[in-house]
């Protein structure tokens, strides 16, 4: 009932702050405890303000909506002299109506001397400053939590009051069931039970993917297949998991069949052959040795975690699909909460006290940005915080106050891909409200709580790249009209290799950043496993295993081995430990485990925890000996070496899918540069600084990024034949809708003008065609600006100076058209091209080059019509031809003179 009364608070009457009425909360009222509230309650609100006989009539009317002995008269103090007066009034009434009273106490801090500190708190939550009189504040020293001594001191008139607080806590018996699964339950087709069915549609899956018949494998590698396939399916109906597989497939199966694009796989679910046959995954683990048990280990049973990857534009269609399947009451996204950390208390802090930008900035920058810092840690690491909180008096009252506002929840957004699906309405386990977007329904518990109470908690993840992916085929398939499948395309292309090594990775899947590059240069990446290895290993805790790893590769240190058995586990990494995986394989080889039980030594090696290394350790040894005959200080060296890369080995299955996509996009960038890039600009139209740097990519690759046009645009970036480069599309045009200022509305209205009539002539001919309300007077100038109406043969002065003329002769045209009548002021000024042009009008000569490249720059993020440093492109030259040596005898002062 207190779910209900919440959400619906929420949901339903929510107005600045969330609200119910009286007969909502009669309907829900059974087993709750009601209290007659602060000063802020109806009833004392209104015996403070003198309505005697409406407080009494409220304080009724609540009475009769609780059970007979829940609900209590209220009372406070706090040092406010309008409590006594209320109490005064209260405690009467009390033995009237014959209601039990409670002493409580408002605790808004632990201890009596954190009042200062949450007097800070209300001010960030009010945007104030602490010396704002007018602020709203509480009164000092107060609402803490008081003791048992000193609540007998305030209450010594009313002791029955004080029991009373024990009769409530008695009352209070709410029992939340943990560890019982409340996952939805999928409704199988006619005939089939939910079994039946899940394997039902393996054996379809079988046949389209490996081309197998379950009941007559041919040989034995597909009996090993199969064989595989029954394992997990086994395993599958032993834990419970078959209704989550057929809720996975069933939503992954409607973005498929929509064209919704789906990635290759996400996490540990791709080591799972049943995934990859119901095409919940697109990476095979019998070709990349991924591991079942790495996902679902029937020797430590928990939910399955499938975490699947959308095109980002699309994914609300899955979301909402989930929605209409389950029901709108069983479906909700997921709030998270973003808590103060150390250097943003310190700002926040800084901030209500008044303290200036920079003076905040320079305290937030002593604190290392370490994950996990506190602002206890960073006064010990480094010197100049702790120098500057014991002799500077506001640095020390800053990080005071800090101390105890550190770890606070800050502000509640919506998880940005976790969804929950329960079993059956939502409000009888979880309390919802709703999200940054009104329309969102958010859980008012986090992801954690929320996996306890056993629902299902799906990430719905928009990935960009997907999006990037389908519009490159998609401009691949119009410019060529080949129909690529990106599933199909082979993993041993030249090209896409050799532009790897060369780290022309701008725009390529998790290898562009800068360490990344590096590394593809170093390491000479000639295949999709080292793709898949560097995924794995360009993390800041195996740095060390990187390096053993790129060495080994080219020769230069030896690849050996501790044990014969870890050869065929580690061939493809040299020797080196890199995955998860590997730790599994080696203890089952080694020592005998299981590869479940391998997975449980794996996590038990990367918590460290003593009491338990020590008893896997032994099991390891004897095992080691029984299996191999391994001596007892020879497995003891390689449980040691186990325990070392555990901590730092990475899931190879989500680095082998995201390795997939990585050289997916790689492929496309090596094969089809145009559309890739195309692609990339449109869907990072939106980054100013991320587009500057696709379109030097672009040019590196001698692809020339065109003006917008107003007669050749798209809404996006297009290829186009119309670069200097001539022969196929070796351009790219820019969209419309990436010139700032102008919305995607706009440039439809324009296109749907274009495509009505042609070609516009002129600026008039433009503001006649098309809507006045979208393409108004904003747009218009951005358009002439950026230079996409240059066609028009005029120059941007020319045209900026006639636009308003234009835009109001426009409407007298459209409004003259829109009633059946043509113009005597249109036929009077049409030139005999019929341009719109008057001739008696002159041409404005050009604005200044600085002028015309500051609007390039401002609504394209680029220049067009040249470069500020174009000239002096002699001295960069010459600059240039020192840096590489070419000039030997120039020295650098002269140069830099």
């Amino acid at each position: 009932n207190l779910i209900k009364l919440v959400s619906t608070g929420y949901l339903e009457g929510f107005y600045y702050k969330p609200r119910i009425d009286k007969e909502i909360l009669a309907q829900h009222s059974k087993g709750l405890i009601g209290l007659t509230s602060c000063l802020k309650g109806e009833v004392p609100n209104k015996i403070k303000e003198g309505q005697i006989d409406l407080a009494k009539a409220a304080l009724d009317e609540y009475r009769q909506i609780f059970e007979p002995g829940d609900f209590y008269v209220e009372l406070q103090n706090h040092g406010i002299e309008e409590q006594r007066t209320v109490n005064r009034t209260l405690i009467p009434w009390a033995k009237e109506f014959n209601l039990p009273m409670v002493a409580t106490n408002d605790v808004h801090y632990v201890e009596r001397e954190h009042w200062e500190a949450h007097d800070c708190l209300i001010c960030l939550q009010t945007q104030s400053l602490l010396s704002d009189e007018k602020r709203m504040r509480y009164v000092a020293q107060q609402f803490y939590l008081r003791t048992p001594e000193e609540m007998h001191e305030l209450f010594a008139e009313t002791p029955e009051a004080l029991k009373n607080t024990l009769a409530v806590a008695e009352k209070c018996n709410l029992l939340m069931e943990f560890g019982k699964l409340r996952f939805p339950v999928y409704e199988p087709p006619t005939g089939f039970t939910r079994e039946h069915y899940l394997r039902h549609l393996c054996e379809q899956g079988l046949r389209d993917r490996y081309g197998i018949e379950w009941k007559q494998p041919k040989n034995p590698q597909e009996k090993q297949i199969v064989d595989r396939v029954e394992f997990e399916l086994k395993i599958m109906e032993k834990t419970g998991f078959v209704s989550y597989f057929l809720i996975v497939w069933d939503f992954v199966h409607f973005a498929r069949s929509n064209g919704i694009p789906v990635g290759p796989g996400r996490g540990s679910a791709a080591g799972s052959v049943v995934a990859y046959i119901l095409k919940i995954t697109d990476i095979d683990p019998l070709r990349y040795n991924l591991l079942f048990e790495r996902f679902l280990n029937p020797e430590r049973i928990s939910p399955p975690d499938i975490d699947m990857d959308f095109c980002y534009n699309r994914r609300p269609e899955v979301i909402d699909y989930v929605r209409k399947k389950y029901g709108d009451d069983h479906v909700a996204q997921i709030i998270t909460f973003g808590t103060l950390g150390a250097k943003m208390v310190v700002r926040d802090v800084g901030r209500v006290m008044g303290l200036s930008y920079g003076e905040c900035d320079r305290i937030a920058k002593m604190i290392p940005p370490d994950i996990g810092m506190t602002l206890k840690k960073a006064l010990e690491i480094n010197p100049e915080l702790k120098g500057a909180y014991n002799n500077e008096a506001t640095v020390k009252r800053v990080i005071d106050y800090g101390f105890t506002l550190e770890g606070l929840s800050r502000n509640a957004s919506t998880h940005a891909a976790g969804v929950v699906i329960g079993a059956e309405a939502l409000t009888n386990v979880v309390p919802l409200t709703t999200g940054t977007n009104s329309n969102e329904i958010v859980t008012q518990y986090s992801m954690n709580p929320l996996g306890d109470l056993g629902l299902l908690k799906m990430d719905f993840l928009g990935l960009k790249t997907l999006t990037v992916i389908k519009d490159a085929l998609d401009l691949v398939e119009q410019t060529t009209g080949r129909h690529l499948d990106i599933d199909e395309i082979p993993l041993h292309d030249k090209k896409t290799f050799d532009l790897l090594a060369k780290a022309n990775t701008i725009g390529v899947f998790q290898l562009e950043s800068q360490g990344m590059r590096d590394l593809c240069r170093r390491i000479g990446v000639d295949s999709i496993d080292v793709i898949i290895a560097l995924i794995a290993l360009f993390r800041p805790g195996p740095m060390n295993m990187l390096d053993d790893y790129v060495n080994r590769k080219h020769g230069k240190v030896k690849v050996a081995y501790d044990h014969p058995l870890l050869e065929p586990i580690l061939r493809e990494t040299f020797g080196v430990f890199v995955y998860q995986e590997q730790v599994m394989q080696a203890t089952s080889a080694l020592a005998g485990y299981s590869l479940g039980g391998a997975d449980v030594l794996r996590r038990a090696m990367g918590k460290k925890k003593p009491e338990e290394m020590e008893k896997q350790r032994e099991i390891f040894i004897k095992g080691c000996h029984e299996k191999n005959k391994i001596p007892r200080g020879k497995a003891n060296q390689i449980f040691d070496m186990l325990a070392k890369f555990a901590g730092y080995g990475f899931n190879k299955s989500h680095s082998a899918a995201y390795g997939v996509v990585s050289y997916q996009t790689a492929w496309l960038k090596a094969n089809y540069p145009v559309e890739f890039l195309s692609a990339m600009m449109s869907n990072d139209m939106g980054d100013t600084a991320k587009l500057g740097i696709l379109i030097g990519e672009a040019r590196n690759f001698h692809i020339e990024v065109l003006q917008p046009d107003i007669n050749e645009s798209g809404v996006y970036f297009t290829p186009s034949a119309a670069g200097t480069a001539g022969g196929g599309e070796t351009a790219i045009r820019f969209g419309l809708a990436a010139v700032k200022g102008i919305g995607e509305v706009a440039v439809e209205s324009i296109l749907e003008a274009r495509a009505k009539g042609g070609k516009f002539t002129s600026l008039a001919d433009l503001c006649e065609r098309v809507d006045g309300r979208t393409v108004n007077r904003k747009c218009l100038e951005a358009l002439i600006k950026s230079g996409a109406c240059d066609a028009f043969g005029e120059t941007r002065a020319t045209l900026f100076s006639r636009m308003d003329r234009a835009l109001t002769r426009a409407a007298g045209v459209i409004q003259d058209r829109n009633r059946g009548q043509d113009t005597l002021f249109g036929m009077l000024h049409e030139d005999a091209n019929g341009n719109g042009k008057p001739e008696t009008e002159k041409q404005l000569p050009e604005w200044p080059q600085h002028e015309l490249l500051a609007h390039e720059k401002e609504l394209l993020g680029f220049y067009v019509t040249g470069h500020p440093l174009t000239p002096f492109e002699g001295i960069l030259k010459l600059y240039a031809a020192h840096q590489t040596s070419q000039l030997p005898e120039l020295k650098n002062r002269e140069m830099t003179r």
